[in-house]
């Protein structure tokens, strides 16, 4: 049997890991500025990480959700007091995806509607209404288009306002940083808006936090960045997506859903969802986020990021906050990619503005190793 051919390979075979380093099949070290898209938020293997997976496992790796997992109960306590949402409850599931899967789906519950507005250049997941969700026609195949999903621009109040006010929307879906679409945001004014007439006209506010949560941005949320100033506190979403980095490489995601939105038996449901070994590797990240400053770190490390790439010419824009970063150049930047890769040994990541490269080191990245892509960097321009 062959492989279902979907991904354009580059021509390395990762055998190893650790911390920045990820070596392949020849022996050769590569520094890692891309994470597996976002993925490896405290560094490949991470000691406590590490102990945390293989204690649990010589306990008990997995059973069904039908019965007690005092370990999903500690991950949720854990995360609501770190990431200040202690006024949400917490569904486990498996990935990013399938988190604004149910994010929707709880949506359309509650309101009993079932049209979604979503951005431009968004990516939401490749599931039936989180990929119906995604702003990319090749994507979307003709079973998906049959969702009701309307794509705005970033930051056009008068089109949002048109569109919320006609009354069947259930879901206002948007990441406060695109990552896919390439480090987008829509502004404080913008998305204190949407907040405040998605709540006038009965709709529901979904956070997708998949890729910038659990600390990237330089907060634990990206939307922790925009303030609301009526309320004096931070936008304040009905529900927020997570996985990626809160898995550190094990398959993991969660729906934070408010606590004003009930739940009844059978809404939801997941087999593998919030498994013990997802919640052991959850939980290692998040002691690990705390006990060594990581967020701290990512707004830190984001600004000297910033400071070397304004020393640069060639680049035209910085786009992100904390290291969740892109850098726009006037050429399209596939090239310069496999150069990083072939010739400097540096991973970083593509998006779908072609012009622009995306930076998603792990969250213990130092000055050091931001030096070091600089001058591989400049060495190739």
């Amino acid at each position: 049997m062959k492989l279902f051919d979907v991904y354009p390979l580059y021509n390395v075979t990762p055998i190893s890991a650790k911390g920045m380093v990820v070596t392949d099949d020849k022996g050769q070290e590569y520094l890692d500025f891309y994470g597996g898209h976002a993925v490896i938020s405290i560094g490949h293997g991470h000691p406590h990480y590490v102990e945390k997976i293989k204690s649990q496992l010589d306990k008990i790796g997995f059973y069904s959700n039908a019965v007690q997992n005092p370990l999903q109960v500690k991950l949720a306590t854990k995360l609501g007091k770190l990431s200040g949402c202690e006024d949400y409850n917490l569904f486990l599931c498996n990935s990013g995806a399938e988190a604004n899967e149910n994010a929707l789906k709880m949506a359309s519950f509650k309101t009993g509607k079932s049209r979604v507005i979503a951005f431009k250049n968004g990516f939401h997941g490749r599931t039936s209404a989180a990929v119906a969700a995604t702003d990319n026609e090749k994507i979307n195949a003709p079973l998906n288009k049959q969702q009701k999903v309307t794509i705005l621009p970033f930051n056009d109040i008068t089109a949002f306002t048109a569109e919320i006010e006609k009354g069947d929307v259930c879901a206002v879906i948007l990441e406060a940083i695109q990552g896919v679409g390439g480090l987008e945001e829509p502004t404080s004014e913008f998305f204190q808006k949407i907040a405040t007439l998605a709540k006038e006209n009965g709709a529901l506010l979904i956070a997708d936090e998949v890729q910038c949560g659990f600390g990237r941005s330089g907060k634990f949320f990206g939307f922790q960045h925009h303030w609301d100033a009526e309320r004096s506190q931070s936008i304040q979403p009905d529900i927020i997506s997570i996985a990626k980095g809160m898995g550190n490489g094990f398959p993991v995601g969660g729906v934070l859903i408010h606590e004003s939105i009930e739940a009844s038996y059978g809404m939801l449901g997941t087999t593998f969802g919030g498994n013990h070994l997802a919640c052991a590797a959850t939980t290692a990240v998040l002691e690990v986020l705390e006990n060594e400053n990581l967020i701290e770190n990512a707004a830190k490390i984001g600004a000297y990021f910033n400071e070397k790439a304004k020393e640069i010419p060639q680049i035209k824009s910085i786009k992100g906050k904390g290291l969740m970063l892109g850098i726009e150049f006037d050429f399209e930047v596939g090239e310069l990619r496999k150069k990083m890769i072939y010739d400097q040994h540096i991973f970083t990541g593509g998006a779908m503005n072609k012009k622009l490269l995306r930076f998603l080191p792990a969250l213990n990245c130092t000055k050091e190793h931001i030096d070091i892509f600089f001058n591989a960097l400049k060495e190739e321009l």
